[in-house]
């Protein structure tokens, strides 16, 4: 047995969920695309034919607030709390790779 690999990430993620992961109870409760239409004329995305690098998706930049406001960050900090815990990667749609 590799001894890095203890358990699997699905298995962590299992194991969130079996404890009451709050963040999967926030999904489950509210709609968030609902907002995208909102979001998307509030930032006013052009139509990218400028060119340059694709915007993050809105629905997860505003989940993303939503948790920084929950837990008090700065910017930076929010950087490290999104890659350090599996949690907030999965409620923001993202993945490790």
């Amino acid at each position: 047995m590799d001894p890095k690999s203890l358990f699997s990430l699905s298995d962590h993620l299992e194991a969130l969920s079996k404890e009451g992961d709050p963040l999967e109870v926030l999904q489950e409760t509210v709609d968030f695309e609902y907002f995208r239409a909102w979001l998307v004329e509030g930032l006013g995305y052009g139509d990218g034919a400028k060119g340059g690098r694709p915007p993050f998706d809105p629905v997860m930049m505003f989940k993303a607030l939503i948790l920084q406001a929950q837990h008090n960050l700065s910017d930076a900090r929010m950087d490290f709390m999104i890659r350090d815990r599996l949690s907030w990667l999965r409620f923001l749609g993202l993945s490790l790779g």
